[in-house]
């Protein structure tokens, strides 16, 4: 997911217009429509009946927003000792904004992808979902199973083919694992995962996003914390894992919320916390500040 300082919607359709036709008119009458047809003809007609120079356009007052920095802002004091990255993407405005560029473990949030490339799968050979396959997608997105998940990882043809679906997803920095809950990935990656899962621009069919969407929007209770602090309608799906080598906790949350009337696309990747009480804590934080910097806020569920 590209970080790019984004501004706020600052001229009417019709000023836009204007000021790019005025722009053509006097490098030699080259006319440019970056707007309705309608909006731009009218704008030509006033150009034609000008006897005086044009007014050049007033530039807006809005001040230009970057995001990045204003998610380091309120994520820095959160992280008390524990090591996070965040991405959000409003899908209304396009704003993006990402704090941490560093890889995580997975743990269980893969299960969004493995159940991805299994639907690419299907879609490849032209085929629905076995009986045995729905079942094993169903627990392993609602009630998060693990001996699914490592089932359908056989099924797509392992690490390797997960791989080749990422690609195909777009991701350009995970890094599947045979244990699965240690595939390497990003914030950023994990947004672009939520584009493709939740979006229409994607390589999984409608069918496909609309039967992963619903397994991720009936997760079972005591699992749905982490991004749906930020918002209402929440569509996620939760991982949590102790490493073994430390005794400290990785706790991800990602997922689609709705919040001031904007849906939002929020990945929060955390570790390095004491308890899972802790993490979850934290990345319900973390969720909350991302909604809070993209102006779209509502409240949760």
């Amino acid at each position: 997911m590209p970080r790019h300082r984004t501004r706020r919607p600052e001229l009417s359709a019709l000023v836009t217009a204007v000021a790019v036709l005025l722009a053509g008119s006097a490098a030699g009458g080259a006319y440019l429509v970056v707007r309705s047809p309608d909006d731009a003809q009218a704008a030509v007609a006033a150009v034609s009946s000008a006897s005086s120079p044009p007014a050049a356009a007033v530039p807006s007052e809005e001040p230009e927003v970057d995001l990045d920095a204003e998610l380091a802002g309120a994520l820095a004091p959160l992280a008390d000792g524990a090591d996070m990255s965040v991405a959000v993407l409003d899908t209304e405005s396009g704003a993006t904004g990402a704090y941490g560029d560093g890889t995580f473990d997975t743990a269980s949030v893969v299960k969004v992808d493995i159940l991805a490339a299994l639907l690419l799968l299907t879609q490849d050979e032209g085929r629905e979902l076995t009986a045995a396959e729905h079942t094993y997608a169903e627990a392993m997105i609602r009630r998060s199973d693990n001996a699914s998940a490592t089932r359908l990882l056989e099924v797509i043809g392992g690490e390797e083919r997960l791989d080749a679906a990422n690609e195909r997803l777009g991701l350009t920095s995970t890094k599947a694992a045979h244990a699965w809950g240690l595939t390497q990935t990003t914030a950023s990656d994990q947004v672009r995962l939520l584009q493709a899962v939740c979006g229409t621009d994607s390589e999984l069919s409608a069918d496909s996003r609309a039967y992963l969407t619903g397994l991720m929007g009936q997760v079972e209770a005591d699992q749905r914390w982490g991004v749906s602090a930020a918002g209402s309608s929440a569509v996620l799906k939760n991982g949590w894992m102790p490493r073994t080598t430390t005794g400290l906790w990785d706790i991800n949350s990602i997922g689609s919320v709705e919040s001031g009337g904007h849906t939002l696309l929020v990945a929060v990747l955390s570790r390095g916390h004491a308890t899972k009480e802790a993490g979850i804590t934290l990345v319900e934080s973390a969720a909350k500040a991302a909604a809070a910097v993209t102006g779209a806020v509502g409240d949760p569920d």
